[in-house]
C-alpha cells in the first residue's frame, strides 16, 4: 500500500515538472515576427491618357423571309457584299469575325387566338477590327451603303497597351511610395521595406457607344469620327513595415 501510494506520487511530480516546460514553448519565428512587426497596407493607382490607334464596330445584317430559306439567302446576299465593301475600304478579312448568327420564326398574336406563323427573321452580326482610323468613318458609310441595317456600336482601343500600361505601373507604385511615407511620418514611425506589392486593374478597351447614336451617325453621307482619347489605369496595392 506504501508503495503503490510512492509511485503515484512520483508520477504527479513528474507531470507537474513537465507542465511549466511545455508552457515555456516560444510560438514560431513568423508568428512572433508578425505580431512584433508595425505593418501598413496601402493602395494607390497611376494612370495616363493616350489616343486610341484601333476601334472596334459591331454591325450586321437583319433580313426577313417568308420562308427560312429565304431569309437566310436574302441575308447571306447581303452580308456578302457588306463583306466587300469592308475589304475594299481596306479592312483585312482576318479583321472581319462573324459574333452572332441567328434564324428565329415571326408571328402574329391577336387575343383569343393562336400565334399565326408569318415568317422568319435572319441576322448575321460581324465585329470589325479597324487598325487605320481614317478608314473608320468610310467603313460604317460603305457598309450601311452596301446594306448593313444594324450598327451596334462602336469602342476604341490600343493595339498594344504595354507602353502606356508601364506608365501607370510607374504612377502608381511613386503615389504608393509617397503614400506610404506620408502616412508612417504622421503616426511617428519610418518606412522599413516594402514587404509585398500587388497588381491589379489595367488596359480593357472602353464599352460601345449606344447603338442609336451609331445609328443616327451612319445615316449621314460622311460619318464623323472622334477617337478623343482613352485612360489607362493600374492599381496597386502595398504592405509596407515600420519602424521607430
Amino acid at each position: 500500500m506504501k508503495t503503490l501510494m510512492r509511485v503515484g506520487a512520483l508520477a504527479l511530480a513528474l507531470s507537474a515538472g513537465a507542465a511549466p516546460a511545455a508552457l515555456a514553448q516560444a510560438p514560431p519565428p513568423a508568428a512572433d515576427s508578425m505580431f512584433r512587426a508595425t505593418t501598413l497596407n496601402l493602395s494607390a493607382h497611376g494612370q495616363v491618357e493616350v489616343a486610341p490607334d484601333m476601334a472596334t464596330i459591331s454591325l450586321g445584317v437583319m433580313t426577313q423571309g417568308a420562308t427560312a430559306v429565304a431569309a437566310m439567302q436574302a441575308n447571306a446576299a447581303r452580308m456578302t457584299a457588306v463583306t466587300a465593301a469592308l475589304q475594299k475600304g481596306g479592312i483585312a478579312a482576318r479583321d472581319i469575325q462573324t459574333s452572332g448568327l441567328n434564324l428565329s420564326p415571326q408571328y402574329r398574336y391577336e387575343a383569343n387566338k393562336p400565334p399565326v406563323l408569318t415568317g422568319y427573321q435572319a441576322s448575321n452580326m460581324v465585329t470589325v477590327k479597324v487598325r487605320d482610323l481614317t478608314r473608320l468613318g468610310q467603313a460604317v458609310d460603305a457598309t450601311v451603303n452596301a446594306g448593313a441595317n444594324q450598327v451596334n456600336g462602336v469602342s476604341f482601343g490600343l493595339q498594344d497597351p504595354t507602353a502606356a500600361e508601364n506608365a501607370a505601373r510607374e504612377q502608381a507604385v511613386k503615389a504608393l511610395g509617397a503614400k506610404a511615407m506620408l502616412y508612417a511620418g504622421a503616426t511617428g514611425y519610418r518606412v522599413s521595406r516594402l514587404v509585398q506589392l500587388s497588381e491589379g486593374g489595367g488596359y480593357s478597351a472602353p464599352p460601345p457607344m449606344p447603338m442609336m447614336e451609331m445609328r443616327m451617325s451612319a445615316a449621314k453621307a460622311d460619318t464623323p469620327v472622334s477617337p478623343g482619347e482613352m485612360t489607362v489605369r493600374i492599381d496597386v496595392t502595398g504592405l509596407y513595415e515600420l519602424t521607430r
